[in-house]
C-alpha cells in the first residue's frame, strides 16, 4: 500500500507545471556583484528545486543570441562564452559547466514546428552571458541541462510572445522556461557607481508591473506607444523582448510574484519575476 501511495504522489508531482521566470541579467559584472537580485535568485532556486523535484532542464532566451530566424541550441556541451570586453580578469575565469540536452532541444524544435515556425538547430552554440550569468545565481551547481533559444532579429513583442506560447507545454514536462533580459537598458546613461534610481526607470518598471498584475497583455504588447519613457528605457528593444517570451510561456491566468525590484547604477532595473498559477 505504501508503494502505491508513493507512486500516486510521484505521478501527481510529475504533471505539476513549473513556473516561468523573467530575470534581468544587468551587466556582466552581475556575476561578481550580485547586489540584492543575486541572493534572491539563489533563494528562489532552492525553493524551486524543493517544490519541483521533477526539474530536468532549462530553456532560456537571451538577447545576446540574435539570429536571422528561430534557432535552438542543440550543443550537448556548450562552452561558457565570455562575450564581452574590458572587465576585471576575475570575470573571465568564471565557468558555468552545465550540459546541453539535444533531446530537449529536439522537443523545443518539434513544438515550434507544430506552431508553424521555421526553427533550426545550432549544434555549436555556446552559452552567452545573458544565460550563464543569471543561471550562476539561480542554479549554482550547474547540474541542470540548459538549452538556449535565439531571439529572432526581426521579431517584435507579438512574435516573441508567440514563441513563448508555443513552448508552454514544456512546463508540464519538468522544464523551466526563462526569459533573460533587462527591465530597463539604456547603456548611453551608464556611468558606473551606485546612484539613486532615475525617475523614468521607476515609472517605466512600475507601469510594466501594473500591466502584468492586471493581465493586460494587449497593453503590454503595445508598450512602445503606451508605456511611459519607453524609448528612453529601451532605445533598442532586444533586452526587453525576452519578457514576452516569459509572458507567453506563462500563459493567460498566470500570476506574477516579484523576486527583485532592484536598480543598479541608477538606470539598470534588475526586476526578476516568477509567473505561475496559484493552484500550481
Amino acid at each position: 500500500m505504501q508503494n502505491t501511495v508513493s507512486c500516486v504522489a510521484a505521478s501527481t508531482s510529475e504533471i505539476q507545471p513549473l513556473p516561468v521566470l523573467f530575470v534581468s541579467h544587468g551587466s556582466p559584472m552581475f556575476a561578481l556583484e550580485s547586489g540584492e537580485t543575486g541572493p534572491a535568485l539563489t533563494q528562489w532556486g532552492k525553493t524551486l528545486r524543493a517544490q519541483y523535484p521533477q526539474l530536468r532542464g532549462v530553456v532560456i532566451m537571451s538577447p545576446h543570441w540574435m539570429a536571422p530566424g528561430v534557432q535552438v541550441m542543440s550543443n550537448p556541451a556548450p562552452d561558457t562564452w565570455h562575450d564581452f570586453g574590458g572587465f576585471p580578469p576575475a570575470l573571465y575565469q568564471l565557468q558555468y559547466p552545465a550540459k546541453g540536452d539535444p533531446a530537449l532541444a529536439q522537443q523545443v524544435l518539434d513544438l515550434l514546428h507544430a506552431a508553424g515556425m521555421d526553427a533550426v538547430a545550432d549544434a555549436q552554440r555556446p552559452l552567452d552571458h545573458g544565460a550563464w550569468v543569471p543561471l550562476m545565481h539561480l542554479l549554482p551547481q550547474a547540474d541542470v541541462p540548459v538549452v538556449q533559444v535565439a531571439l529572432p532579429m526581426q521579431a517584435d513583442a507579438h512574435a516573441v510572445y508567440a514563441l513563448g506560447q508555443a513552448l508552454q507545454s514544456l512546463r508540464e514536462q519538468g522544464v523551466l522556461l526563462i526569459g533573460s533580459g533587462s527591465m530597463t537598458h539604456n547603456l548611453r546613461e551608464f556611468f558606473g557607481g551606485a546612484r539613486q534610481a532615475a525617475d523614468y526607470v521607476v515609472e517605466f518598471t512600475r507601469w510594466v508591473e501594473m500591466q502584468i498584475h492586471a493581465g493586460d497583455i494587449d497593453t503590454l504588447l503595445d508598450w512602445q506607444t503606451r508605456a511611459p519613457h519607453a524609448l528612453r528605457a529601451h532605445p533598442t528593444d532586444e533586452h526587453f523582448l525576452p519578457l514576452y517570451f516569459a509572458l507567453g510561456a506563462g500563459g493567460k491566468g498566470a500570476q506574477a510574484h516579484y523576486l527583485s525590484r532592484e536598480v543598479m547604477y541608477g538606470m539598470l532595473a534588475m526586476d526578476a519575476l516568477v509567473l505561475q498559477y496559484h493552484n500550481a
